[in-house]
C-alpha cells in the first residue's frame, strides 16, 4: 500500500483551475489505486516554521557541523516534523498557479523548510551535492494566465516550472510529470472550458497509471 501525497497551493479552491485538474487526478487515482492512501496538505491551512530565532541558529549549527543546544533543537523540531512527512510519501501530486511568472508564496516556504542539509540533500567534496530524496514520482499541475510554453516568445519569463523542475531535481526527484493549463487568461469562457478539460484528460491518464 502506497501513500500518496498531494500538495495544494492556490487559495483560490473552487474557482482554482489547478485545484480542479489535481481533483480529478485525485479522483481518478482513488478508483484505480484502492489499496493506496491519499493525504491532502493544504499549504494555506498549514502552519510552517519561521526560519529566525533559534530556527536559523539550529540551521547554521546543523551547517556548521555544532551540537543544538535544547533551545535550538525545540525550535527545529517543527522542521523535522514537516520534513519527515513529506519524506514518510511514496507519490507525490503538486497543484500550483502561476504568480509573479513563480510560485505562489506559501510553496516557497514549504520548499525552504524542506530542503535542509542532510535531510533533503548531502554534499561531500567527492560527489558534490546528491539530493537524499530518490527513487519517488512526482506529478505537477501548473496553470498560468498567460502562455509560457515552448514557441510563445515568453519562455524567458516561465520561473514557476524552471524553478519547480530545478529544485525538486537538486533534491534528487527524477521522475517529474507536468501537466500545463494555459493561458487561462484572455480566452473565451469556451476556450478556456476545453483547456481545463484537456488537463483533466491528461492528468487522469497519468492517475491510471500512477
Amino acid at each position: 500500500m502506497a501513500r500518496l501525497l498531494y500538495i495544494e497551493t492556490s487559495p483560490r479552491k473552487d474557482r482554482s483551475v489547478s485545484i480542479k485538474v489535481a481533483r480529478a487526478f485525485i479522483d481518478k487515482y482513488k478508483q484505480t489505486h484502492q489499496g493506496d492512501t491519499v493525504d491532502i496538505l493544504d499549504l494555506w491551512k498549514k502552519e510552517l516554521p519561521s526560519f529566525d530565532g533559534e530556527v536559523i541558529n539550529a540551521k547554521y549549527a546543523i551547517m556548521h557541523g555544532e551540537q543544538h543546544t535544547e533551545a535550538q533543537k525545540n525550535a527545529w523540531k517543527a522542521v523535522e516534523d514537516t520534513i519527515a512527512d513529506f519524506k514518510s510519501a511514496d507519490k507525490y501530486v503538486i497543484s500550483l498557479p502561476m504568480w509573479n511568472f513563480g510560485i505562489p508564496y506559501k510553496l516557497k516556504h514549504f520548499i525552504d523548510v524542506l530542503v535542509q542539509p542532510g535531510y533533503a540533500f548531502s554534499f561531500s567534496p567527492a560527489e558534490g551535492y546528491k539530493g537524499l530524496i530518490t527513487g519517488r514520482p512526482i506529478v505537477l499541475i501548473y496553470a498560468r494566465g498567460g502562455a509560457y510554453g515552448s514557441g510563445t516568445g515568453a519562455e524567458k519569463m516561465d520561473f514557476q516550472k524552471t524553478y519547480l523542475e530545478n529544485i525538486l531535481g537538486f533534491i534528487g526527484f527524477t521522475d517529474i510529470k507536468s501537466v500545463i493549463i494555459e493561458p487561462t487568461l484572455m480566452v473565451t469562457p469556451e476556450e478556456k472550458t476545453k483547456l481545463v478539460e484537456g488537463a483533466i484528460g491528461q492528468a487522469e491518464k497519468i492517475a491510471t497509471a500512477y
